[in-house]
């Protein structure tokens, strides 16, 4: 429990480790509501946080305590960067504690935040803060791993903030057309109207990022375009912010076609997960290929995301692992 008046609050051990903000303003946000922020931290590090005015005291084995020290640090950081902390963003200061202990959580530095006109995003957690950067100064960026990670989110951002800066001309976002269980050939409409709610991931990051109306408008004016992958064939995409999203279910044929259309003055970003291959048995993967092809190239970067980057709700962490074990252990997992 993390009592917020000193009247309540028990007495910290005389070797407690103590923190001092320098703004009370920030304290409700870092704390949460109802200190859901520090019972958070309480119940994952095994410690106790106590709260007396702008001074906190944490009590437990030194190691934990520390660590919490180091989360709140980070987190601290965040919100006078004008950046949100929520229970994920949480998780991850605590995921980067373990991972550093002694250290003090990086807020990962200004180069790993994204501005839009609508907000501001930072990373929530190192492999974020590595594809953002990376995003920024390479021309062809993978970002692979488990959904949940925020590849496909950062990239839009990204991708959002450098059309408002006049840094390209266009944004194109595109998927694969490849059913996931589901029979789009039997929804209403012409071919634009059926993959609409296959496509509905990439707007639903769109209206999150931009104004509604801005969006609208460049929807009309062809400066952004949603399309499957198959409406790329055949063009030269220049000053272009180009996104392949699901990439995991294209074809080696698509990938290649996919890649090919990088022109001058553009920037390409695949994002995918192999363990969410929607393509039949036989089908070879050309997310899992083009690893093994362009590994070595110059110029292009790979970023690997992982279970613990998950930022959705920790269950899906949780469930993400479990069938990553369970494939391991199977032998289930595809290669090709």
């Amino acid at each position: 429990m993390s009592p917020s008046s000193a009247s309540s609050a028990p007495k910290p051990a005389a070797d407690a480790v103590h923190m001092q903000f320098d703004d009370n303003a920030l304290l409700p946000l870092l704390f949460g509501e109802h200190d859901a922020n520090l019972d958070r931290i309480e119940r994952q590090l095994g410690v106790s946080v106590v709260s007396r005015g702008n001074r906190l005291a944490i009590s437990g084995p030194s190691q934990r305590a520390d660590q919490a020290r180091a989360a709140l640090s980070a987190l601290y950081d965040r919100l006078k960067r004008g950046l949100e902390v929520d229970a994920a963003t949480v998780d991850a200061a605590i995921r980067l504690a373990h991972s550093r202990p002694g250290e003090a959580p990086s807020p990962f530095g200004l180069e790993a935040e994204i501005h839009t006109r609508k907000r501001r995003i930072g990373a929530r957690g190192p492999n974020q803060a590595a594809y953002i950067r990376a995003l920024r100064s390479h021309e062809l960026v993978f970002g692979l791993g488990p959904a949940g990670t925020g590849k496909t989110y950062l990239a839009i951002a990204l991708a959002v903030a450098a059309l408002s800066e006049r840094q390209v001309g266009r944004l194109i976002l595109t998927r694969p057309a490849v059913e996931a269980g589901e029979r789009l050939g039997f929804l209403p409409g012409d071919v634009l109207a059926k993959v609409d709610p296959y496509m509905r991931p990439l707007f639903d990051a769109l209206y999150d990022t931009m104004d509604p109306e801005k969006l609208n408008t460049y929807m009309e004016r062809g400066t952004i375009e949603v399309a499957p992958l198959a409406f790329m064939r055949g063009r030269t995409l220049n000053d272009s912010f180009v996104i392949l999203d699901e990439a995991q279910n294209t074809s080696p044929e698509q990938m290649q076609m996919f890649l090919t259309r990088l022109g001058f003055g553009s920037k390409m970003v695949v994002t995918g997960d192999v363990t969410q291959i929607d393509l039949p048995r036989e089908q070879a993967s050309g997310l899992i290929q083009v690893r093994e092809i362009l590994g070595s190239v110059d110029g292009i970067a790979f970023v690997e995301f992982g279970h613990q980057d998950v930022v959705r709700h920790k269950l899906v962490q949780r469930i993400v692992e479990a069938y990553k074990r369970h494939t391991e252990q199977t032998g289930t997992q595809r290669s090709r």
